[in-house]
């Protein structure tokens, strides 16, 4: 007996969310499938907040920060990154989450859901083409970094534990890891 996966649209699933189908669940949507998300504990509530306040700072006037929202990508997918790092269009997010297009680049922290950030989800932002996209394993304090887009999926995977690193879309800042690490 095989199983059968129901797969989700974008648009179906924001129905359910107007008819408040999942409003008592914490999910995300990905690839059509309408997956729990992990509780978020201390360490990775703290580090994400400060990192989040930390690149505000830096990118002020530049980028807009947005922590733990929506974005809404072309592969059936609805995640929601812990900093989306996006163009700052202001009241057009009233109409639709950033889609990749408006995306400079995603951070996710990751305990418990590390092998689904660093694999699952590092496909579906590759596949969506978001340039470039951070993990922070809080388990062993480093930062994963994936670029390169090659085949819908990223060729450059470099993880730090120190020093400085100049995102992609502003190669004129300078982000201090230990910043995002919150080491």
């Amino acid at each position: 007996m095989s199983v059968i996966v129901a797969k989700w649209t974008i648009d179906e699933y924001h129905r359910m969310i107007d008819a408040g189908i999942l409003s008592d669940r914490k999910v995300e949507l990905l690839n059509g499938e309408i997956i729990e998300m992990s509780p978020e504990g201390e360490l990775h509530a703290y580090s994400s907040g400060e990192a989040g306040d930390y690149l505000a700072k830096l990118l002020a006037g530049r980028a807009k920060i947005r922590y733990a929202k929506p974005i809404t990508l072309p592969n059936n997918s609805e995640p929601e990154p812990d900093i989306a790092i996006v163009q700052p269009l202001g009241r057009e997010y009233r109409q639709h989450h950033p889609y990749a297009e408006n995306i400079f680049w995603l951070i996710e922290y990751a305990n418990s859901s590390l092998e689904k950030d660093l694999e699952e989800k590092s496909k579906i932002y590759a596949e969506a083409g978001i340039l470039e996209y951070w993990v922070v394993n809080l388990k062993k304090l480093h930062l994963v970094v994936y670029r390169e887009i090659l085949d819908g999926e990223y060729a450059a995977k470099l993880t730090l534990t120190g020093g400085i690193i100049q995102p992609l879309a502003f190669p004129d800042v300078s982000v201090a890891v230990e910043q995002i690490i919150n080491s």
